[in-house]
């Protein structure tokens, strides 16, 4: 897709920001880790279909991407990943295929605190989120049955619910809490007697 050109410069680090799979599952080179740190004004939320990974055409599952919000006091824990300049081109090329069924690469800053006036730790941290744009092909959206299609999909790389079930057990280990993803979590395990 079409992505905005980057804040920071081609010959600068890059900090990424994982909230979903990143979490657990990094997949690029990275020289440290930050974590935990969160972005302010967004929730979680499992809205984007996963045609390709953890569903199918036929039946998506459900990944997670971040809603905007216009309360700040909404935070979304994750983990800040500092690529070098050398790295850069290569971990970026890597992401937009990787997040390829997103359609909105983003910059936001990042704090170790939710207090309402701690400092940004990292400012600029890219990540990818999905949107309702009529360019993402995947959105899915609210709906009423989420668990239930997380409970049920399956695609190349697995059953749905592992990917949930990974994210919140990295975010425990984290030490970071998020209610709606934990009752997510027990949402689905009731579903599917685990």
């Amino acid at each position: 897709m079409e992505r905005q050109p980057l804040k920071t410069s081609d010959d600068a680090p890059l900090w990424v920001f994982g909230y979903g799979s990143i979490v657990w599952n990094v997949g690029f080179e990275h020289e440290r880790v930050l974590v935990p740190v969160c972005a302010r004004g967004y929730r979680r939320r499992f809205y984007q279909g996963s045609t390709d990974h953890r569903g199918t055409p036929a039946f998506p599952g459900r990944t997670a991407t971040l809603e905007e919000c216009e309360d700040e006091d909404f935070v979304v824990w994750g983990a800040a990943y500092e690529v070098s300049a050398e790295n850069r081109a290569s971990v970026i090329e890597y992401l937009e295929v990787r997040e390829k069924q997103y359609d909105s690469r983003i910059e936001l800053d990042l704090y170790e605190s939710d207090a309402p006036d701690a400092e940004p730790v990292i400012r600029d941290a890219v990540t990818y989120i999905a949107t309702a744009d009529d360019a993402n092909l995947n959105w899915l959206g609210p709906a009423d049955d989420i668990a239930d299609q997380i409970a049920r999909a399956r695609g190349p790389s697995g059953d749905n619910c592992d990917y949930l079930y990974n994210l919140t057990a990295a975010l425990r280990e984290l030490g970071c809490r998020d209610e709606g993803l934990e009752q997510l979590e027990r949402d689905v395990r009731a579903i599917r007697g685990d």
